[in-house]
């Protein structure tokens, strides 16, 4: 199958599951997204600390 014949048939299922408005509504949620996720990953990640994660993870299972 061609990619076109598989976006045509997802098309075709949104707006059968969701309506024409749903569906329009559906692909505007949908970015391609911008920035270095990698790059600004390790921004955040290397400020972490050990106690910092072991502290999310108490916290979480008290919720």
């Amino acid at each position: 199958m061609k990619l076109t014949e598989i976006r045509q048939q997802g098309y075709q299922a949104l707006i059968n599951a969701l309506g024409v408005a749903g569906t329009l509504r559906f692909l505007q949620q949908l970015e391609v997204g911008y920035g270095n996720y990698t790059k600004e990953r390790h921004q955040w990640l290397n400020q972490l600390t050990i106690d910092d994660f072991r502290n999310y993870v108490k916290q979480k299972k008290a919720e």
